[in-house]
């Protein structure tokens, strides 16, 4: 579904490239004797393609040629911190005693692992000021979905039933209401202020005895750190209700502020986002949480400890221990451990000051792309920024839109920036440059929206047919979510 000024480019299915008799691997005569299937598990027929293995690497070597990733270029993208996965992180998941161990082995066989578990539990306690940490959620919404279930737990241990409502700001990730209203809650919109912070006094008039808490992601979607911080986390205290970090943009904050100091009463964290495990693709991701000490005995079950003290001689028995009012088990086992061994390796490649850095320099950078793309872009919010920032996807004196200049930035070799998050920015362009971006990407980057500004005014047809260089053009977006074609091909029905 391309525009039809652009010309379409078909790739061949691997169906469309069979050819009757070629094999891609010839398995050697069996040493037991055959046995037939039954036929309930067999089909009358089954056109399988038939290929050559260089046939098929060769199918998707092109195939991934058309997909951008983090190890071919910068992506932008806001909200989602795609920073560089070091490779140091791959090899130490794939060590043997990591990557072939099983969760149901006795734990004396796996101490490593569990140590490895424990001491990044205490890593994350130590990063984000809190008393206890699980591992055990499987990504970042998932940890919201056990933080939210641990304050209703939270008040419901008090016999305080009352409390129904979660109030959520303007400036919120989307899956914070998600979370909240998969468990039955209410959600009251908080707005921000003028200058992007949450706004104290329609939060004081929303906090009343029916309130759980408050979801609040800082520095928010708009990349900025409340400046009242303490007095709304105080607010929401003061009637009764918690405080649910979002930890989503951590990376802002690494070795110079702690959630857990500021008041907020349980988080989760996005390793993918903060600690550079892999980010998308269909997962696993891992979403721990750290809890106060008032919320640490409704974390989920079990959570790794030592369960025999060692000594000079005698290493400690790691092993696992249930919190005493925990919500339960949210996930299979213990979590995706392979995530957790990346994460590991982050840490501990960076060290305290070495995360420091990382904060420091993905403020920086944000600062700078912001600094030097304000002139030609509205930034509705213009103070100084955390990790990223939101502009305005229009230019004076023309009718261009977001989508027309991130399609247009495809053309100029750049992944396209978040587009229309924010909600509460119009046209919103939604920029994280991460801290692993070097001054010539940036500057690169910022030519080419400085570029395609001028375009705007001059040429704004070229932006609205754009992308011209790509493989495939500009997408019907709208016929594709409501016509799905979910089948990649289909055998030719005889006398078609």
């Amino acid at each position: 579904m391309t525009d039809e000024r652009t010309p379409k480019v078909v790739e061949p299915t691997l169906f469309e490239l069979s050819s009757p008799g070629r094999v891609g691997v010839t398995f050697p005569e069996p040493d037991v004797p055959r046995a037939k299937l039954p036929e309930s598990l067999l089909r009358a027929e089954l056109p399988l393609p038939e290929l050559s293995e260089v046939d098929v690497i060769r199918h998707y070597m092109r195939l991934s040629r058309f997909n951008y990733s983090v190890d071919g270029g910068f992506y932008p993208l806001g909200s989602c911190t795609m920073k560089y996965n070091p490779k140091i992180n791959e090899d130490m998941a794939r060590l043997p005693g990591f990557a072939f161990t099983h969760p149901l082995q006795p734990i004396e066989t796996v101490q490593g692992n569990l140590a490895l578990m424990y001491t990044l539990q205490q890593w994350l306690k130590e990063i984000s000021g809190f008393a206890a940490v699980t591992l055990q959620p499987a990504a970042g919404a998932h940890g919201e979905l056990t933080g939210v279930l641990m304050m209703r737990a939270y008040h419901h241990a008090r016999g305080d039933t009352k409390r129904t409502k979660m109030l959520i700001p303007d400036s919120a990730h989307g899956t914070n209401p998600a979370s909240s209203g998969m468990i039955g809650l209410q959600i009251v919109q908080i707005p921000s202020d003028r200058r992007g912070n949450v706004d104290l006094a329609a939060l004081k008039a929303a906090c009343d005895e029916t309130v759980v808490g408050l979801m609040l992601t800082n520095p928010n979607t708009l990349g900025l750190f409340d400046e009242h911080i303490e007095e709304v986390i105080q607010i929401v205290h003061d009637c009764g209700g918690l405080v649910y970090g979002d930890g989503a943009n951590l990376n802002a904050l690494l070795g110079i502020v702690r959630p857990g100091d500021l008041g907020f009463d349980v988080m989760h964290f996005n390793l993918h986002k903060t600690f550079s495990t892999p980010h998308g693709g269909g997962g696993p991701g891992s979403g721990p949480v750290g809890a106060a000490a008032h919320l640490a005995d409704f974390l989920p079950s079990p959570i790794v400890g030592i369960v025999e003290e060692g000594d000079d001689e005698t290493p400690p028995l790691y092993g696992f221990i249930e919190p005493k009012q925990s919500i339960g088990r949210v996930k299979a086992f213990h979590g995706h451990f392979g995530m957790m061994v990346r994460a590991f390796t982050y840490i501990a490649m960076h060290g305290a000051d070495g995360l420091r850095a990382v904060a420091e320099n993905a403020v920086l950078n944000a600062n700078y792309l912001l600094a030097r793309l304000r002139h030609a872009y509205h930034i509705p919010y213009d103070r100084i920024c955390m990790h990223e920032f939101v502009a305005e996807g229009k230019v004076e004196g023309s009718d261009v839109r977001a989508l027309d200049i991130s399609k247009r930035l495809m053309d100029y070799g750049f992944h396209p920036p978040t587009n229309y998050f924010p909600l509460i920015v119009h046209e919103a362009l939604m920029i994280e440059p991460t801290e692993t971006e070097s001054k010539q990407t940036l500057d690169a980057f910022a030519d080419a929206l400085i570029r395609i500004a001028e375009e705007a005014k001059t040429q704004p047809e070229l932006l609205k047919s754009a992308p011209h260089k790509t493989p495939f053009g500009r997408m019907d977006e709208v016929k594709a979510a409501r016509d799905l074609v979910l089948c990649c091909w289909l055998p030719e029905e005889k006398g078609s």
